[in-house]
């Protein structure tokens, strides 16, 4: 199946006015290669195609040398770079063709914005547009599927996620062994190398923990103290996860008030079926006592997804005070706060009265199966 995504008409408009390198990141598998080979088979451009891992390519394109990455890129119109964060010096390299060879066009990808992005962003400042590609949304899936269509499919997503490839596969272990392949092989190669992390076992284990504890506050000593690892290096662990797009974490929000939780964070996953892989657990939703998190997640990170792909300007935190009252998502836009609590079932919930006394212009709206789509982007 071949499903829309959301920047393709963005990235195309970058393409055609070629002012600027165009940088795309996102995690393994999630599609770029296929998103970038889609829009370059719309247009007529000489295309040179590389990708990163042949040894041949990295060498001329680390080398700092201008005549060897004009002899490289001469007569194309277009270089196509995937899985630049390979590449050693590839910011520098990027620039000097930006500088120099001003008639080429120049995309790269790259599946950890932290290794990536620390070799571009002091050289390319303000020659290069940004983007990232996240698992599918439901907000792209809505170009291919009517809302009754959109809520039926949620207990799949809930259960399975969103990755590309997931939507061609039929049966329950087809799914599972895509995803078993996708959690030990791809997801953590760049992590591993970029912070030479010898023992892939203490990073599967800080996983689950993270897995087991969505929606919930994370304490990184008391994370340290299960795993035996400090917590500076649960910390630097956590960093790296999140850099490379396997989760995301929201901070406490807090207007400097007595009651405000705002030193922890909660940690979620961009994806549910990487979550319910790691933890070992695809069951249907009808034997699972971990459904409310799984809708939590889902929304919180799809309306993270839906606000990124709509270049939305703001700051989204969680809420809670000492005394439990709590908001699963407060959404900080143009000086206005937006509360959003999401809940599985069709329980009657109220914004709580210590945040309506705090921030009283601020909005709140229950989120269930029954009201996403617009939550979302579905419509």
């Amino acid at each position: 199946m071949l499903l829309a995504r959301n920047i393709q008409s963005k990235l195309e408009s970058e393409l055609q006015k070629g002012d600027k390198i165009i940088l795309l990141f996102g995690a393994r598998q999630v599609g770029k290669t296929t998103l970038v080979q889609r829009i370059l088979a719309r247009n007529a451009y000489r295309v040179l195609s590389i990708n990163a891992d042949e040894l041949r390519f990295i060498n001329v394109l680390s080398s700092r040398d201008l005549r060897q990455l004009r002899d490289l890129t001469g007569g194309y119109e277009l270089l196509f770079i995937d899985e630049a964060q390979r590449i050693p010096e590839i910011g520098l390299n990027l620039k000097l063709m930006a500088d120099n060879i001003p008639n080429l066009r120049i995309i790269a990808t790259g599946s950890s914005s932290l290794h990536l992005a620390s070799k571009t962003r002091e050289p390319l400042t303000g020659r290069a547009w940004t983007h990232t590609l996240y698992p599918v949304a439901l907000c792209e899936l809505a170009h291919h599927y009517n809302p009754f269509e959109l809520g039926d499919m949620l207990p799949e997503r809930m259960i399975y996620g969103s990755y590309p490839e997931l939507f061609s596969l039929e049966g329950g272990e087809t799914k599972r062994d895509y995803l078993r392949n996708l959690t030990t092989s791809y997801l953590y190669k760049d992590i591993l190398e970029i912070g030479n992390i010898r023992h892939s076992s203490k990073l599967q284990n800080l996983l689950k923990l993270l897995a087991f504890q969505i929606g919930q506050e994370v304490s990184f000593n008391e994370l340290g103290t299960q795993l035996g690892m400090s917590k500076d290096t649960v910390a630097a662990y956590v960093d790296l996860l999140e850099q490379a797009y396997v989760i995301f974490r929201l901070h406490g929000f807090s207007r400097n008030l007595r009651k405000e939780v705002s030193k922890r964070d909660k940690i979620y996953f961009w994806d549910m079926g990487v979550r319910n892989m790691i933890i070992g657990n695809l069951n249907p939703l009808t034997e699972r006592n971990d459904v409310g998190h799984l809708w939590e997640n889902l929304m919180i990170s799809e309306r993270r997804k839906w606000l990124a792909y709509q270049g939305v300007l703001g700051s989204v935190y969680f809420w809670r005070t000492y005394g439990g009252a709590e908001i699963d998502l407060v959404e900080e836009r143009e000086g206005k706060l937006f509360a959003f609590e999401y809940k599985w079932g069709n329980k009657r919930v109220r914004m709580p009265k210590t945040f309506l006394n705090a921030y009283p212009e601020s909005e709140f709206e229950v989120i269930t199966p029954k009201s996403f789509l617009t939550h979302v982007g579905g419509r």
